[in-house]
């Protein structure tokens, strides 16, 4: 049986369309873009998945007799890729054959395929596991652990038979370095800070959607965030707000996915219509504010959210070509090591982080484009933290070959990746910024 390459429809990506959950529509197009992807092969270093799904064709066609195609794969075949991606969209950014290709009518989008198949599968088995109800739930660990209970949860965490015990019960490998809680979050600190700030902004408000890691791990990102906003006066917001659900989506937790993201949009949609863009020092949070919800809402005012969210780094690159940023420094920043995230990469914005360090005097970026093969959560799961090691060494090799003053990426997981595997301090480029314009030190010198 010939597959074909085109589709006979354009595939659903909707779940409000009752295709969506129809699973013979949902075989045949795994079939297809597995046919397809199988035939290319582009992609086959990325991830675990492609070389599981070539191998399985390949061996079904060498020991079996059977034909040499996608056809030949069952149903634990389709779980076993979805289950070996880990979503970091890179295969989407390098496939020619996708939607954004003009030249190509066979509409491949394996990352959102993938996605579809674990909300199917989801659904059909009756929910997330306890391992994924633990991993989705960033904001909520957050505010259980962070604050005045910091101390004691960081303690805890850091025990060994703690982490096995993590491991035993939820799933979470006891190798990964998992990031610390703050004693003062970053909303705490913002509130403090706002009945202090200047009131002067010459150049209006700016929201921030601050993201779970900064709001409870790493306010110091916040922070420095406001201080580089207000140094090119602007004046920061902080709008009501919740996890952007992307670990929900990573889980195939429909329901939760959906909550959030109506919640989210109900308020940030305020925000713009009060003439503030929105920020996001997260790559993964600002992906989905700008791919994944007016997919998944179909509104008008996800849509308007979508449209004026801006990652952190590439919004400030945008004041500098408007010339809204001020071009005096304090410091150099010498060589810099950056890793650049694989879902700030899926946006297709370059590399702002990039273009705008390189206008701090005396400094020298070198991009890594490595993926780190943590995304979301998928690299804290104890069954893939070992493959996870195994594909990150790209990254980790680069880090280490560039002999770097500072090593920056805009992803606070990805960070932590590299902080164990490099046992180096990783910052992210608004610290940088924030440091060459003079706004911040660092303890113990860079």
């Amino acid at each position: 049986m010939e597959i074909k390459p085109t589709p006979e429809r354009t595939p659903v990506f909707n779940p409000e369309d009752p295709i969506f959950w129809d699973p013979a529509d949902l075989e045949g197009e795994l079939r297809r873009v597995f046919e397809i992807c199988h035939g290319c092969r582009m992609c086959v270093g990325y991830c675990p998945s492609f070389p599981f799904m070539f191998n399985r064709i390949d061996d079904n066609h060498e020991l079996h007799g059977q034909a040499h195609s996608a056809i030949t794969l069952n149903t634990q075949d389709f779980e076993t890729v979805t289950d070996l991606c880990f979503q970091c969209k890179l295969c989407y950014v390098k496939c020619p054959y996708t939607p954004d290709d003009p030249n190509s009518d066979w509409l491949v989008d394996l990352p959102r395929l993938l996605w579809r198949e674990k909300v199917v599968r989801t659904r059909r088995n009756g929910g997330t596991t306890l391992q994924e109800k633990a991993l989705g739930e960033p904001g909520v660990l957050g505010v259980l652990s962070a604050g005045v209970m910091a101390p004691i949860a960081n303690f805890v965490t850091a025990q060994s038979l703690v982490r096995r015990a993590m491991d035993k019960v939820a799933g979470i490998a006891p190798e990964f370095l998992l990031p610390t809680y703050a004693t003062t979050t970053f909303p705490t600190w913002f509130k403090r800070h706002e009945r202090g700030a200047r009131r002067d902004a010459p150049h209006g408000e700016v929201a921030i959607f601050s993201t779970c890691l900064v709001d409870f791990n790493r306010p110091r990102t916040g922070e420095l965030a406001v201080a580089v906003l207000e140094h090119a006066g602007f004046r920061p917001t902080l709008p009501t707000q919740t996890c952007c659900g992307m670990p929900n989506m990573d889980t195939g937790d429909l329901d939760r996915v959906l909550e959030k993201a109506r919640f989210n949009v109900s308020h940030l949609a305020a925000e713009v219509r009060a003439g503030r863009d929105i920020v996001a020092p997260g790559p993964s949070c600002s992906m989905t504010l700008k791919k994944e919800y007016p997919e998944l809402l179909g509104t008008p005012d996800a849509a308007l959210v979508a449209a004026h969210t801006f990652d952190l780094m590439e919004y400030l690159w945008k004041l500098w070509r408007e010339g809204k940023m001020p071009r005096t420094f304090a410091h150099e920043l010498g060589s810099v090591a950056y890793h650049a995230p694989c879902h700030l990469r899926a946006q297709k914005i370059a590399h702002p982080s990039r273009s705008l360090l390189e206008k701090v005097p005396g400094t020298e970026v070198t991009v890594i484009e490595q993926c780190s093969v943590v995304d979301g959560t998928w690299g804290m799961k104890s069954q893939y933290y070992d493959l996870g090691v195994k594909y990150s060494r790209k990254l980790v090799r680069a880090v280490d070959n560039a002999e770097a003053r500072f090593v920056a990426s805009d992803c606070p997981l990805a960070s932590q990746r590299i902080m164990k595997e490099n046992r180096v301090a990783v910052r992210h480029p608004i610290e940088l910024l924030a440091y060459a314009y003079g706004l911040t030190t660092f303890e113990g010198g860079p």
